[in-house]
């Protein structure tokens, strides 16, 4: 099957059956949730701790943290389809766990690998490819969002080091992170092209993390504030030419919208088979509840759309590792995927009723988990104007 137009370059075929390979993926990462993760999943949730080091250990073992690194740095060198079924399996049981291993696999390993120099991951990569530390990526501050060109994180150069001050926002595994790429302002005057990008080490004097956020969902990942206090970096650190830095923090969100929207898909799918399955046990007018078209038609419009956000996310991940341009599939499936998983939370939670308002089942954690996947690395509306921007370009050439 094709898709795109003859000649578009999106117009390869497009396999919809998995490989054996992925298929293998699928149910190994599958076992870990169901029979490790699964019973920390409320824990985390409601003790808002992260996971114990021994989890962390044994995920690395299973490549968790390395899924597409290289296997000369200790990961698995998986394609990017088998990356999304993984975060999907992940996310279906602890959406923080899924969110805690996106992040450091999408916008931290990943840059690290396809933009650092042969000492930078030679250095750094088996360390994060096997979890013996996890990594971040940072480019929000208080003040700068959305508007990335706004950040006030200065980088100075000093001799052979660069010293950084600043304030980084809502940063994912900032409490438990040992290494970062974090973006500062070599001129903001510059805006864009004056933003450049550092790995910055937690072991660095005065690197300081903050306050731990209070979340609504998410609770088991350390997100946290970030300071930087005269932070001596080693210009070897910083990846890519300084002029680079806002480019490879643009194409790393890419990456990790990829991730997000597999994280979003697990989220819905867990509410989906959550609601589908209370469907046939809820009796009222002694029928099951699921016999009702009113029930019955929420259960059909949520496993179309998981199905179409899934092939959204295949289709973007099939260009990522072809070598083709996916930002704007990549928009499309986050933004859809994002969207997907809070209407089918919310239809769960109308299927569960007053059941599913309470903190003793697990519908009310999956509502509050989905809603940040339409917040993070990069809201629904900028999403929307990524995709808008690319038709107004593609149709003014007509």
């Amino acid at each position: 099957m094709t898709y795109g137009r003859p000649g578009h370059r999106d117009s390869h075929i497009m396999d919809f059956i998995l490989s054996k390979n992925q298929l293998m993926v699928q149910k190994s990462v599958r076992k870990l949730a169901t029979e490790v993760l699964d019973e920390w999943a409320p824990v985390l949730d409601r003790e808002a701790r992260p996971l114990p080091p021994e989890i962390v250990a044994e995920m690395g073992r299973l490549n968790i943290w390395g899924i597409q690194a290289p296997q000369q740095f200790g990961g698995a060198g998986l394609d990017s389809i088998s990356y999304a079924i993984a975060i999907e399996e992940l996310s279906r049981v602890s959406a923080t766990v899924g969110l805690g291993v996106t992040v450091h696999n999408s916008v931290c390993l990943a840059p690290l690998l396809k933009f650092g120099t042969p000492e930078q991951t030679e250095r750094f990569a088996r360390d994060l490819a096997t979890g013996r530390k996890i990594g971040g990526f940072t480019v929000t501050e208080p003040q700068a969002g959305s508007d990335a060109a706004s950040i006030q994180t200065i980088a100075v150069p000093d001799g052979d080091h660069y010293i950084l001050n600043g304030q980084k926002a809502f940063v994912t595994n900032g409490g438990v992170g040992e290494l970062f790429l974090t973006a500062a302002s070599l001129d903001t005057s510059k805006k864009t092209a004056g933003i450049a990008l550092f790995i910055v080490e937690k072991s660095m004097p005065g690197f300081e993390v903050g306050k731990i956020e209070d979340l609504m969902g998410m609770r088991g990942n350390m997100v946290s504030e970030l300071f930087f206090n005269n932070v001596r970096v080693p210009k070897e650190n910083m990846l890519g030419r300084p002029e680079d830095g806002f480019r490879i923090s643009m194409q790393t969100l890419d990456i990790g919208r990829i991730g997000i929207a597999a994280q979003a898909l697990g989220i819905g799918r867990a509410a989906f088979e959550a609601a589908a399955t209370y469907a046939t046990e809820r009796k009222q007018f002694n029928k099951p509840i699921g016999t009702f078209q009113g029930v019955s038609f929420k259960l059909a419009d949520m496993k179309t759309a998981l199905d179409a956000a899934r092939l959204l996310i295949y289709r973007a991940a099939d260009l990522k590792d072809r070598g083709l341009p996916f930002s704007v599939e990549s928009a499309m499936c986050k933004a859809f995927a994002s969207s997907t998983a809070m209407r089918i939370c919310l239809d769960a939670l109308q299927i569960f009723g007053g059941y599913g308002y309470v903190k003793d089942l697990p519908v009310e954690r999956f509502f509050r988990d989905a809603k940040v996947t339409e917040i993070y690395e990069g809201t629904t509306e900028v999403m929307k104007i990524i995709i808008g921007n690319s038709i107004i370009k593609e149709f003014s050439r007509l």
